[in-house]
């Protein structure tokens, strides 16, 4: 780890594929938008010889600054992979968006990582979304570590942020999230700053200076070891709290001096755990300096203190037809069982996949099995095929670096899978295999978008399948009501971006509209209605006339038919050409265009000919009846309503409750969720609640989040039921 006595690099560079998953280190970088992932990731890099300046490929190496620029900005909004060789271990780092609407992309980083390490601006803090991550990963025991960046500016506060760190992570312990290491200060400047120039480690009391542009180790001198001496007993009682060893505690309070190579291994096997929660610092390599600070005492951790592979258990695994298959953790020479965790669309090589391999060994041009889990509610079809791998490579920026092979808890990427998208599993051919999927966040900002012209058109449904399949988090809707193409965003800004690759990838423009939401209409009292329709202009003619009667029915009920005929008054042949004629209209509406629901439709009485009545004939009369009946009768407009629930800290609880109400909702109860938040669950018209997760993420500064399920059709208020009235037909 990076407080080891006498560490030192090692091999370093751009990795390779491993041969053992021993030698494999995953981890996720956590963090708000702002807070310095993709300059951390940088800076590893740098420390780790991968490249050769911060943001420069090694070999290869002029890349423009205008395509460096798009590339850190591509970076922001996508899940992105940076695998570097460290002291003779892989080290795929995984760096995830910040920003709220991209949390499908930071699903996806968890799946694949083993341990996270959560970036925390010394500036800025800590926000409620990263509070909400930290949480789903104590819920399943991921490792996780903490790097507080930003410590250059004016305002930072090492300690201060610790403090910080240690109230919204260490809820139940707040003596598990500690710092291994003490800031170095040097000089103040004019404006009595003074900056971070290097760091004191707690543990080994050595000092590593990297004022110099390089890590440089030495003594701490005789007036810095009283500035350590509290925060490292705190530092050591903390893992000895943790430690598997019992003893260690007794050995401490009795006064023995216990062996730094004990203390380490001890904190090594409580961050493995998921159990102690070291806090680290970092900051970039500053002008052409080789390391930046803090850099290679991260790399230490996640090399010496992050689980392997080995330590993660087995995916749940099946047959694609249900059956349990138990799978070996993360065994190189077992069953093929893979999982693409992301995909993305390269203008040269095609698609290309992300994939996490569980178990067994993948490699080039080999046919595997592709099962997918059928997210049909979202435009992605069911899968099970048979493919061809194409060519495995590590990313480097937008350089690929081939693989001979990934074996098991190795990440790599896949050419060409012209089938496989995000969340499917990839197996034997010859044994074919499904893993469990994880948890997709729900998308609930609809975009409704038609194509900007016929030779969009054209190109529009090949580029939504396209897009649909690389971002799982999207569901795409042909709304059979309301005649719209739907794309459900979990933000606006996941939806700037949809539309961007639109445009920019798949060439096809199109033009947001406004969203319609599915009404109903229903008759609110019991109406009579006669049809006729009598065309005898020469030739053979058309006769048929029907009287129907209409009455509400409960909501739920759906149209039913009645047939009360006497005397053959309508012949038996052509009562459900009568019924076919209602039905039609009811889909088509009496009043606004939207469907009628929930009426008894009766047939009562009619009259046929012997030449001239026909099924058309009878079909048109139903439908005649039906809108008569609906001139005299009152016509209620429904509205969809959603059961809805919002999870929002305690302090928000009024402020949610109070917008609820202000969009027609009726909060029908709350309970107490734990962790100082409260369930909300209201009933809110559907027409009110487009654009409820933008309004609740600003509402509530990023830490409520809410879920809705179709409820039942109400009745509207008049005076909205009205203004669309006139709106379907045609007045202003």
């Amino acid at each position: 780890m990076g407080d080891k006595a006498n560490a030192h690099p090692g091999a370093a560079g751009r990795a390779t594929a491993a041969d053992h998953p021993a030698s494999v280190r995953n981890v996720v970088l956590v963090g708000h938008s702002g807070s310095g992932k993709t300059t951390l990731v940088e800076a590893l890099a740098l420390t780790a010889g991968a490249v050769n300046r911060a943001g420069r490929v090694e070999d290869g190496g002029t890349v423009s600054d205008y395509d460096e620029i798009e590339h850190r900005q591509q970076r922001s909004v996508q899940l992105s992979l940076v695998p570097v060789d460290w002291d003779g271990y892989k080290i795929n780092i995984l760096d995830t968006p910040g920003y709220a609407d991209f949390v499908g992309e930071l699903r996806a980083g968890l799946r694949a990582a083993d341990a996270a390490l959560f970036v925390v601006s010394a500036s800025d803090g800590v926000d409620g979304s990263t509070r909400m991550v930290w949480e789903e990963c104590a819920a399943v025991g991921m490792p996780r570590a903490i790097v507080i960046t930003h410590l250059e500016s004016a305002r930072a506060d090492f300690d201060e942020m610790t403090r910080t760190c240690a109230e919204a992570f260490g809820a139940d312990d707040p003596d598990a999230v500690l710092p291994l290491y003490l800031p170095l200060h040097g000089p103040q400047g004019p404006d009595g700053h003074a900056p971070v120039t290097g760091l004191i480690g707690l543990l080994s009391q050595r000092l590593f200076d990297y004022s110099s542009g390089e890590r440089k180790e030495s003594e701490p001198g005789p007036e810095q070891l009283p500035l350590i001496e509290e925060a490292r007993n705190r530092l050591i009682e903390g893992i000895i709290a943790e430690s598997e060893d019992e003893t260690l505690m007794d050995r401490y309070l009795g006064g023995e001096e216990l062996d730094f190579t004990t203390l380490v291994q001890d904190l090594e096997r409580a961050v493995a755990r998921g159990v102690f929660f070291p806090v680290l610092a970092a900051a970039p390599a500053a002008g052409g300096a080789k390391q930046g600070l803090g850099t290679v005492e991260l790399l230490e951790l996640v090399t010496g203190g992050f689980p392997t592979p080995l330590e993660r258990a087995a995916p749940t695994v099946t047959t694609p037809d249900g059956r349990a298959r138990q799978v070996k953790a993360c065994d190189p020479d077992g069953p093929l069982v893979a999982e693409v965790v992301k995909t993305a669309s390269d203008p040269y090589v095609g698609r290309v996949s992300m994939v996490r391999v569980f178990s067994g060994t993948l490699r080039p041009d080999e046919t595997v099995h592709v099962s997918g889990h059928g997210l049909a509610d979202r435009g992605h079809e069911d899968h099970d095929v048979d493919e061809r791998i194409g060519a495995l490579s590590a990313p480097f920026g937008k350089q690929q670096r081939a693989l001979t092979h990934a074996i098991a808890g190795d990440l790599a990427c896949v050419a060409k899978l012209s089938r496989a998208e995000t969340g499917d599993t990839l197996s034997s051919k010859d044994d074919p295999l499904l893993m469990e999927p994880w948890e997709m966040p729900d998308p609930l900002l609809p975009l409704a978008i038609q194509a900007h012209s016929k030779a969009d058109e054209d190109k529009l449904s090949q580029g939504l399948g396209r897009l649909v399949a690389e971002d799982p988090t999207m569901r795409l809707e042909q709304n059979q009501d309301t005649h719209q193409v739907v794309l459900w965003c979990l933000g606006e800004a996941h939806a700037d971006v949809a539309l961007e690759r639109l445009r920019s990838r798949y060439g096809v423009q199109v033009d947001v509209v406004p969203h319609k939401v599915s009404l109903r209409e229903t008759f609110a009292d019991r109406s009579a209605g006669r049809g006729r329709h009598v065309k005898q202009s020469g030739g053979h003619g058309q006769y048929a006339i029907c009287a129907i009667e209409v009455e509400p029915l409960p909501g739920g009920s759906g149209i039913e038919f009645v047939d009360k005929v006497v005397g053959g008054a309508v012949p038996r042949q052509f009562i459900p050409s009568v019924e076919k004629g209602v039905r039609a209209q009811a889909a088509r509406g009496v009043a606004a265009g939207y469907a009628l629901i929930d009426i008894r439709i009766t047939l009562l009485d009619g009259k046929a000919h012997s030449v001239d009545s026909s099924d058309a004939a009878f079909q048109t009369a139903g439908a005649l009846a039906l809108r008569e009946a609906a001139v005299d009768a009152r016509i209620h407009l429904l509205e969809p309503v959603a059961e809805v629930t919002v999870l929002v800290g305690d302090e928000y609880v009024g402020a949610v409750m109070s917008d609820l109400s202000g969009r027609r909702g009726r909060v029908v109860g709350t309970e107490q969720a734990g962790g100082n938040r409260t369930l909300v669950r209201a009933e809110v018209p559907e027409i009110e609640i487009g654009r409820y997760g933008v309004d609740l993420r600003s509402l509530s500064h990023g830490t409520a989040r809410f879920n809705r399920t179709y409820a039942r059709h109400e009745p509207m208020p008049a005076q909205l039921a009205e203004k669309i009235r006139e709106q379907a037909q045609g007045n202003p």
